[in-house]
């Protein structure tokens, strides 16, 4: 079944549309969680409030052509809310490293201004993005979106680890690069 159909579901208040999503998405999704949790139990738990949540989202929302990345930015949020909650220093240790990285270009905003931000900020990541090679999206998104270790980029890549970091850090240079040109300040 293709998104489109399962969107119309959740239109139609069908409960098919959870089932179709999960069938669909269901292992990408847990994906996501387990890179940020490590644990199954809370895994499976995130799966199931990110289906209740993409049916009290739909409608509204309508990804008839993006279902996978609305769930997704959702399970990924909702694990990352998670590991804040639970701030034990091994689950939280990962994003730890990960936000000090984006921090080299992206210093984090704490005051009301930072959610007006979020958009232009987001526009210009994809820009960024655009103009990158397959690969370097590739590489970028699994680390910075997916949490992957580097070590597992490079294996499912082909890469050498080294490559990898020396990837990450120029598109982490190039990037603050961008986002300077785009006016945001740093």
């Amino acid at each position: 079944m293709d998104d489109n159909e399962i969107v119309e579901l959740y239109l139609s208040r069908n409960e098919e549309a959870i089932d179709q999503t999960a069938k669909k998405y269901g292992s990408a999704l847990r994906k996501i969680a387990f890179g940020i949790l490590n644990d199954e139990e809370t895994v499976k738990e995130c799966e199931n409030d990110t289906y209740l949540q993409t049916w009290n989202l739909i409608p509204p929302h309508e990804p008839r052509t993006y279902l996978f990345p609305f769930t997704g930015r959702i399970i990924r949020h909702i694990a990352l809310n998670v590991c804040k909650k639970n701030s034990t220093i091994k689950r939280y240790a990962k994003y730890v490293e990960l936000t000090e990285e984006m921090q080299e270009c992206i210093p984090a905003e704490s005051n009301t201004e930072g959610e007006a931000l979020s958009k232009y900020l987001t526009e210009l990541i994809n820009e960024f993005l655009s103009g990158c090679s397959d690969e370097q999206q590739k590489i970028f998104v699994r680390r910075y979106f997916y949490f992957d270790r580097v070590e597992d980029i490079a294996k499912a890549y082909g890469f050498s680890v080294s490559k990898v970091k020396t990837t990450l850090f120029r598109l982490r240079g190039e990037l603050k690069k961008q986002l300077e040109r785009g006016g945001y300040t740093l």
